[in-house]
This record gives C-alpha cells, sequence and structure tokens, in this order.
C-alpha cells in the first residue's frame, strides 16, 4: 500500500478501511500536546548543563531537532531523558577522541536502533573507554535518586511543580519548561470522537499521570483512564516499543479494530507488534508538531506506514464524524 496526499493534511491509501475502528488510543506528546517548547528544550538545557557541569565540556554543539529526531527515528528513544543520556555520552566520547561532534554523533545515530541506550553505549564502548562518565551519571536509575533524572525534573516542572511530586527542592529557579506545552487538543474534537467510540478512548503515553494532567486538565477525564497507560509511572521494561501495555488498553476496552495515534517510530513499531500479537492495529502518524514535517512524512512512508495526518483536527474527516 503506498500513501499519497488525498487533501491538504491527509496522506492515506484508496485502499484504507476504516469503517470497522471501534477504538481509538492516543500517544500524547506530538500529538495531544505539542512539545517542541518544553520537552524538548528541557533535552537541550539538560544536555548543555551537564557537560559543563559534569564533564567540563564548554564548548560543545547545542541538540537541535535534526539530532532529537535523529534519535527519535531509530525506535528507542520515546523517553526523552534516555535521548539526552545518549546525546551526553556521545559528546563527551567525541570531545575525548577530538572528533568533530556533529559528525560524531550523526555517526552514533545512524548506529543506533530500537534498543535505544543500549544500541548507543554499545557502539561507544567499540570506540573508547567511557565508563567514566556511564560512573558520574548512574544511568538509567529513579527519577528521586538519579542525578540526570532530577536535572531533567527540575528544569522540565519548575521549582514548585517540582516540589509538589518530588518532595525535594529544585537546584534551579527558573519556572519550568512544562509551562511552555502548547495543547492541541481540544473539547470539540473529542465530542466528535465520543460520537462515534463512545467511552472506547485511551491513552498510551510516555509520560507520567501527573505531567499529564497538569497540562490536559479536564481534558484528561474524558479518557478511558482504567485503560490507559502512563509509562513513566511503569517499569522501563515497559516503555515503547513494547507492545503490551497497548495490547493490554485495546484489551481492557473490548476494542476488535483499533486506531493508534502517534508522532514516533516507537509508535509505528508498537502498534505494528500489537497486531502481530492478533489485535488489529491501525497506525495514524502525526507530522505537523515536527520541526520537519516533510522528513517526518518520508520516514512514515519509508516504513509502511497507513495513513498520516498533519493533526488530530483532521480525525472527525478521516474518519467521516463531520
Amino acid at each position: 500500500m503506498t500513501i499519497q496526499k488525498k487533501s491538504e493534511g491527509i496522506y492515506t491509501d484508496d485502499s484504507l478501511d476504516l469503517s470497522k475502528i471501534d477504538c481509538i488510543v492516543f500517544d500524547c506528546d506530538g500529538v495531544l500536546i505539542d512539545i517542541t517548547k518544553s520537552y524538548d528544550q528541557t533535552i537541550i538545557k539538560t544536555t548543555r548543563y551537564v557537560l559543563e557541569e559534569y564533564a567540563g565540556i564548554l564548548d560543545s554543539i547545542d541538540v537541535d531537532y535534526k539530532i532529537i529526531d535523529g534519535f527519535k527515528s531509530t525506535g528507542g528513544f520515546n523517553d526523552e531523558v534516555d535521548l539526552a543520556y545518549a546525546a551526553i555520552i556521545s559528546l563527551v566520547t567525541a570531545k575525548k577522541l577530538q572528533k568533530d561532534p556533529t559528525d560524531f554523533i550523526f555517526n552514533v545515530i545512524n548506529n543506533a536502533d530500537s534498543t535505544g541506550i543500549v544500541s548507543v553505549e554499545t557502539y561507544l564502548e567499540k570506540q573508547t573507554d567511557i565508563s567514566e562518565i556511564q560512573k558520574q551519571l548512574s544511568y538509567p536509575g529513579t527519577h528521586n535518586e538519579n542525578s540526570l533524572y532530577q536535572i531533567f525534573d527540575q528544569l522540565f516542572y519548575g521549582p514548585e511543580l517540582y516540589k509538589k511530586l518530588f518532595k525535594n527542592k529544585s537546584k534551579f529557579s527558573e519556572p519550568g519548561l512544562i509551562e511552555q506545552d502548547d495543547v492541541i487538543l481540544n473539547d470539540s474534537l473529542l465530542e466528535l470522537l465520543y460520537k462515534k467510540f463512545n467511552s472506547k478512548i485511551a491513552m498510551v503515553t510516555g509520560r507520567g499521570k501527573d505531567s499529564v494532567s497538569y497540562s490536559l486538565k479536564e481534558l484528561l477525564k474524558k479518557f478511558d483512564l482504567n485503560n490507559s497507560v502512563f509509562l513513566e509511572d511503569e517499569s522501563r521494561e515497559l516503555a515503547k516499543p513494547n507492545p503490551q501495555p497497548l495490547f493490554d488498553s485495546i484489551k481492557g476496552m473490548n476494542g476488535n479494530s483499533t486506531l493508534y495515534i502517534g508522532d514516533s517510530m516507537e509508535d509505528f513499531i508498537m502498534a505494528k507488534r500489537v497486531t502481530d500479537m492478533g489485535c488489529k492495529t491501525i497506525f495514524c502518524g502525526i507530522i505537523g508538531t515536527s520541526k520537519n514535517p516533510q522528513e517526518k512524512l518520508e520516514l512514515f512512508e519509508k516504513n509502511e506506514a497507513v495513513l498520516v495526518l498533519d493533526s488530530i483536527h483532521l480525525l472527525p474527516k478521516v474518519l467521516n464524524l463531520e
């Protein structure tokens, strides 16, 4: 099946039949919320801070959207802190080897895969000894105890929300970047979806529930929370693209044919694996929140996605709900 532009912002194939969809599950970041000024900026700030304060590197490149999208395109970096960690150890290694940091980090990306930080560490360990920075960061760990998680969370949540969530004081005083979340979802879209799916609307997201609730507020109550999964609150083994959380969500709602709305390769891989488990799931890729929508479209096309939209607000048209 080859997708084509059918109308403004809609890319699909004539043979795609969505009439039997009875269940819809959303990713959050990049789908319900535009995170380019929140989570993406937190990755950039965290990386810069750690390189300066932990590694003493003052002249490295800033992580930009090309690097962020590069890591995410591998299918192994749904967790933004994983991405920050991968960028940090890559740039520390580039400095140690006296390599051009931009060229080097894209070499790392080209050798990364859906195993995420495991693939990055494996590649870097073949280049040189990276144990010093690994020991300094001791990543992963828990949000409460690991220094990298603490820095990221403090920058993202800000001092007041961080103290409320983690019962600890932040070392940073500036407002949290979560305040820059740009909520795309609205009541009118949910009302249209409710007419078709009733209560079979859920969420499987890498975020924690408190974080989603803070930004979506009352909108979150419109989802089936008993069958939604907030992966930051779960064990790392369940992180995307592990299909089990999505599989459990769909089964919990008694879905027979599901539309999963995501914006990343992790989302695409997860939906495909759920289908392989016998739970038919069609992936819908969202590209409008990407800094380079055309590149994201080409990535989904290359991997044979069957439905791509600029925005979730095109769902009523695609599903004939208007």
